[in-house]
């Protein structure tokens, strides 16, 4: 039986303050380095999960919704919203704060997948991950499309196969 582990206990808070040497030419936060950033985030919230090392295995639903100005600071939150056998998925919310305005808004967010893997490099199981919350739940419900979803564009599962996909297009099969 697989062991048990809350949402919570793999939240994460990072903060960084956007410095000259993070923004590009119009004084915005690089993308790639706030990518960077959710990356080292998300890897430690499913680290904590599965208190082993663990391996991006894919980045999706990447979405920059403001710009980030230069000495914005950032606040990255990151938890594990589910997990399967080895692999768990990642949200990760990002906010910037301008500090003499006292602003702060909600400017990316994206979910990453990692795996568990021993020290050879092969895939390990991982606990698995406990709800609490309305929202924790919600993320949880919709990991299995998400998941399907990537599996299906990497072609790593037959659109046919992906039956939670299925109920979403097809809503009449699920009720029958």
């Amino acid at each position: 039986m697989r062991k048990k582990k809350f949402v919570r206990e793999t939240s994460v808070t990072m903060t960084e303050l956007v410095l000259p040497n993070d923004t590009n030419t119009l004084n915005n936060l690089m993308g790639g380095r706030m990518m960077h950033w959710m990356d080292i985030v998300s890897a430690i919230s499913a680290q904590r999960h599965s208190n082993r090392i663990v391996v991006t295995a894919s980045v999706d639903n990447v979405s920059f919704k403001e710009g980030i100005k230069l000495g914005n600071v950032v606040m990255l939150q990151a938890k594990v919203t589910r997990s399967f056998s080895s692999s768990m998925e990642v949200n990760i919310q990002v906010f910037a704060e301008d500090i003499p305005s006292g602003t702060r808004v909600k400017t990316n967010e994206a979910f990453f997948t990692f795996v568990a893997v021993d020290q050879l490099g092969n895939p390990i199981d991982v606990p698995e991950a406990i709800p609490e919350t309305e929202e924790e739940i919600k993320l949880y419900d919709g990991a299995l499309r998400r998941r399907q979803l990537r599996l299906v564009l990497a072609g790593r599962m037959k659109a046919e196969e992906a039956t939670e996909l299925r109920s979403i297009f097809y809503p009449s099969e699920s009720q029958g």
